[in-house]
């Protein structure tokens, strides 16, 4: 995820594009210019990968390295391992806590896992928190995880729920490296729900959170609302 640091690094310039790239604010105007940052959020869904943390170690990733069906790769946020694959919305904001928001991290965390809390409560599926575990979860179940950094208070990585996701690639590792709770997907939940509407309940919910009047969308015919769901029912790489 080095695009990430690189997209930090710029400080006000464009961040990578995506389909699902959503971005609020202006827009760089050049060397010299005063470049405030601007609160970006980055959407998609990544091929088959189990990620780690800065300071994770493989005690967690269940299967040998070498019969793993997927890459693994180490990244510079925080938590444990973890695993991305189609049919998960991962969002990655870029905000500058410190210039815009609130200089907390704690504070952040908990404000991430309200966005989705009230996203998947437009789904119809009450979520919560358990207490001291960081994430976003139904009954016994976690449907999103959170693992971020913060350099300078302009934060990195994010949160990764779990839509239509295929659970039983999670046999590979102990999610997050919590032991004895299992990893849920709001389509258990909502039969016909798909990434789409997760995506529109997200970005909505980010929106109010943060104070964001505005958003600029990039690609926007590709984001077009999608149609209500039916009501509930091998080795270590860098990063």
């Amino acid at each position: 995820l080095a695009w990430q640091e690189r997209a930090v690094a710029a400080h006000g310039r464009h961040a990578p594009r995506t389909d699902d790239a959503r971005r609020a604010g202006g827009v760089d105007e050049g060397a010299g210019a005063d470049r405030a940052m601007r609160d970006s959020l980055i959407l998609l869904q990544h091929e088959p990968v189990l990620t780690l943390g800065t300071a994770s170690t493989v005690d967690n990733i269940l299967t040998p390295l070498e019969r793993l069906p997927f890459d693994v790769v180490r990244t510079t946020r925080g938590g444990e391992v973890t695993y991305h694959g189609p049919g998960q919305l991962v969002a990655y904001p870029i905000l500058d806590l410190q210039q815009s928001h609130t200089a907390d991290l704690h504070w952040y965390l908990r404000t991430l896992e309200q966005v989705v809390i009230g996203a998947l409560g437009d789904l119809g599926v009450r979520a919560g928190r358990v207490d001291g575990l960081t994430g976003v979860w139904v009954g016994e179940r976690k449907l999103c995880a959170i693992g971020v950094k913060v350099s300078r208070w302009v934060t990195m990585h994010g949160l990764a729920l779990n839509v239509r996701t295929d659970l039983a690639d999670f046999r590979h590792i102990v999610p997050c490296g919590v032991r004895g709770r299992a990893v849920g997907s709001l389509h258990e939940l909502v039969a016909d729900v798909q990434v789409a509407h997760a995506r529109d309940a997200l970005v909505a919910h980010f929106a109010r959170e943060f104070g964001i009047a505005a958003w600029e969308q990039p690609g926007a015919a590709s984001l077009a609302p999608a149609a209500p769901p039916v009501a509930p029912a091998r080795g270590v790489k860098g990063g």
